[in-house]
């Protein structure tokens, strides 16, 4: 059994927990609402350079005491940035919660940089940049943003562009900082065998220095660009990466969308992994994957082949989506990729970290708790009707971008220009 609390601390800061009774560790993370598509254009990276900096000094720590804080005790620190918010979390064992809750709040309240460790990180973030320009995978979802989100915030690498890096100043950073992990742009959520009670009166210990503070809503939603490009590149596979518009966090249609990309190429038995893997090994990699916002979302299928092929696995590909269009979805397939979805919930509802990230993110989107029974009985709501009206009204193939990557591509430029995914 499990149990849920919210509390609102006096300056805004939102603390919600799900109590695990016989979990021997605990779950703990706090999320700053403030991602790579709130940075101004002279600061794309800025998000995910502060979560690097932020482990380099504290006011009671250096690096290395940071690091050594919690994996003494066995446990696990970590961080990550996304285009609509950063995330610090640890794991730790259920008697160190307050270490934990504590060396999370040193990183979020006290971050002290000396000038040496700023340079020293913003080549460390650089060399980074570099390594993902090195990595095809990282890359041409890279690409994929950048042209089906074109002049929109969404379509920035999350790592920022080398230029903008190497322009920071020490002050921007801290302004940055200073201004936005403060107040109601803070939500810290446990997962664990922990006393919400407690947990609240540590949270308000901890976190008493962070202003009231209400962002300005300066998002606004993407617009869908179709893009077809290529990219010639000196590498080993060609890498193709297309996708087509989805549904957003709070869309009615979110499940369908799930169970749609399931279908498609969520897992071995999808369309997209017996038809270009098994049937035809044109690919080792072969996937689909769904990836929403706020307000907008998209569903991506990728696949790394020999430049010979990419005509053939494209082909492949669009056959089984004008299947999916034409056909729609069939009783058998229903029942089997809702059963397929159900059961990661339910799996993942046993991992307290799964648990942490999924009270952190309902808070952010709905403001409220979602169990995971309540996401369940939504999916076994899904029926074929209201899944042939997604495919109707979402999944449009005049829609698709195509992203290409690899050697001695260009040659299929008209071609993939040309192509049509609706016949």
């Amino acid at each position: 059994m499990s149990s849920f609390k919210k509390s609102v601390l006096p300056n805004g800061v939102r603390v919600v927990t799900e109590q695990h009774a016989y979990s021997r560790s605990v779950s703990i993370g706090v999320w700053v609402l403030t991602g790579t598509r709130d940075e101004a254009e002279e600061d794309i990276g800025l998000s995910h350079f502060v979560e690097h900096l932020v482990f380099k000094g504290t006011k009671t720590r250096n690096a290395y005491q940071i690091a050594k804080s919690l994996e003494s005790l066995g446990g696990d620190l970590n961080a990550y940035t996304t285009r609509e918010y950063t995330n610090y979390h640890c794991l730790v064992l259920k008697e160190d919660w307050k270490i934990g809750l504590e060396v999370l709040s040193d990183l979020v309240c006290n971050m002290d940089l000396s000038k040496k460790d700023f340079e020293l990180e913003k080549k460390v973030i650089l060399q980074e940049i570099a390594m993902s320009d090195d990595t095809p995978e990282d890359l041409v979802y890279d690409y994929f943003f950048e042209n089906v989100y074109k002049n929109h915030p969404l379509g920035r690498q999350i790592l920022g562009k080398s230029e903008t890096i190497e322009k920071m100043t020490q002050k921007r950073v801290n302004q940055f900082y200073k201004h936005f992990y403060q107040g109601k742009n803070l939500i810290i959520s446990a997962a664990g065998p922990v006393d919400h009670d407690q947990f609240v009166i540590q949270c308000q210990k901890l976190f008493r220095t962070r202003k009231k503070f209400t962002a300005k809503v300066t998002r606004r939603a993407p617009r869908w660009k179709i893009s077809r490009k290529i990219y010639q590149k000196e590498m080993e596979q060609a890498h193709i990466l297309l996708g087509l518009p989805a549904t957003s966090f709070k869309d009615k249609y979110r499940f369908e969308a799930f169970i749609l990309n399931s279908l498609l190429g969520g897992g071995m038995t999808s369309r997209l992994y017996q038809a270009v893997r098994e049937k035809q090994g044109l690919a080792y990699s072969v996937f689909s994957s769904i990836n929403t916002n706020m307000d907008s979302a998209n569903i991506s299928v990728y696949a790394g082949t020999d430049a010979s092929n990419v005509k053939k696995v494209i082909g492949i590909v669009a056959t089984e989506l004008q299947k999916i269009k034409k056909n729609g979805f069939k009783k058998s397939d229903l029942d089997l990729f809702k059963t397929q979805v159900r059961g990661q919930l339910l799996m993942g509802s046993d991992d307290i970290e799964n648990r942490m990230s999924s009270l952190g993110v309902n808070e952010m989107v709905f403001e409220h708790y979602r169990a995971v029974e309540t996401v369940i009985s939504e999916i076994e709501e899904v029926s074929v009707k209201s899944m042939n009206e997604y495919i109707k009204k979402y999944f449009d193939l005049n829609k698709i971008s195509v992203i290409l990557m690899g050697p001695d591509l260009n040659k299929h430029k008209t071609w993939l220009n040309e192509f049509d995914f609706t016949k």
